[in-house]
């Protein structure tokens, strides 16, 4: 059965507690976000949670999308897709980046970017498979 994918439109316990569970997978050298920050994250216009429930209707994957103007269009970014360990292979991944595919389409954008170390082989493959193209570029980072 397919993954259901929604859009998340409030902060609830369930949210906080799935970011919990999920952000160490993605990132153990980043903590999770509390409560008030995936509530900012859930308000901007520039972002928009995606949640992935399995059939249990446990949150078991989540994905932002960033879409926002710039003066050549607009752009859309897909960041932080994880899928928890004990769900991965049951199609959550694909289901939560086509609709952030078809979200970005549905704002205007031509094209959604994202980025997925190279270590991350399963989910390179995924992305391959949708069709997302590797670019010939640099990408530069400025810490803070």
């Amino acid at each position: 059965m397919p993954a259901t994918v929604e859009v998340a439109a409030n902060v609830t316990p369930e949210l906080v507690q799935a970011f919990a569970r999920l952000v160490p997978q993605l990132s153990p050298s980043n903590p999770p976000p509390a409560e008030a920050e995936l509530a900012e994250l859930v308000a901007s216009s520039a972002t928009t949670l995606f949640v992935a429930r399995t059939d249990d209707g446990t949150i078991a994957g989540t994905l932002t999308l960033c879409t926002f103007r710039i003066p050549t269009g607009m752009r859309a970014w897909i960041e932080d897709v994880v899928v928890d360990d004990a769900a991965r292979g049951q199609g959550l991944g694909k289901a939560l980046t086509q609709a952030a595919v078809d979200e970005a389409a549905r704002r205007g954008a031509r094209t959604v970017d994202l980025t997925s170390r190279p270590s991350r082989e399963a989910a390179n493959r995924l992305y391959r498979s949708l069709g997302f193209e590797r670019r010939d570029t640099n990408v530069y980072r400025y810490g803070l």
